[in-house]
């Protein structure tokens, strides 16, 4: 089946709450395909359906509650932030499988880099030696479609994550590519390998589309 990718570019995080949601339900009512929206976010917390009121968040940035799972993270420009619209009903409904599938193509894409990463037992996203978090994933399901998603740190301020808990966790355990590999790493060198990495564990083929939702037509 095909995917449509769409790249958002920098948009602030609330933009693209808004617009996720649209693309959702657009995807629900069947009038359009699967749609793999990447996007980068200036720096902004989000906080998932397992935070707390009480989580001590770094001062200064804004801060969305938003329905995926997980706790709270960070974004900031120097991520690629995927958002997987996906219809589960020809998939099974599986959502655990739909989760475990997501990291899988986070693994196998940067792989091509050379950074080899897994996942840790017990615990959400993607891993380095188990140890060090490259990648958060946190996704929300309504109506059997999915929406929210995985964030890679490609080059990203990683003093950030050191200042509140991200995901429940030390600061300390998160990671970048460029901190990885002991270079800067630019977010196009992991756009192919993202993109052959869905078709290689989902299917495909994918392919870049104009896509916006009626209702977000003449929007900016």
């Amino acid at each position: 089946m095909s995917v449509a990718v769409v790249d958002w570019g920098l948009l602030p995080y609330g933009e693209a709450l808004v617009r996720m949601r649209e693309v959702r339900r657009e995807r629900a009512a069947q009038r359009i395909p699967d749609t793999l929206i990447l996007v980068r976010h200036p720096p902004v917390i989000t906080v998932g359906v397992q935070g707390t009121g009480g989580e001590a968040l770094p001062p200064g940035l804004p801060v969305f509650s938003v329905e995926r799972g997980g706790r709270a993270t960070y974004h900031e420009p120097g991520q690629w932030v995927g958002y997987p619209v996906v219809d589960l009903s020809p998939r099974g409904r599986d959502v655990r499988h739909f989760v475990h599938d997501l990291e899988e193509m986070v693994v196998r894409a940067v792989a091509p880099l050379g950074v080899r990463a897994g996942r840790r037992p017990g615990e959400r996203g993607v891993w380095v030696a188990g140890t060090r978090k490259l990648a958060s994933v946190g996704i929300a399901v309504e109506g059997w479609v999915t929406f929210h998603g995985f964030a890679l740190n490609v080059d990203v301020d990683l003093e950030v994550f050191r200042s509140f808990r991200p995901c429940g966790l030390d600061g300390d355990v998160m990671t970048s590519m460029s901190r990885e590999l002991g270079r800067k790493v630019a977010l196009e060198e992991l756009r192919a390998p993202l993109l052959d990495a869905w078709e290689g564990v989902f299917g495909g083929p994918v392919r870049y589309a104009p896509l916006v939702p009626p209702a977000l037509q003449g929007s900016s």
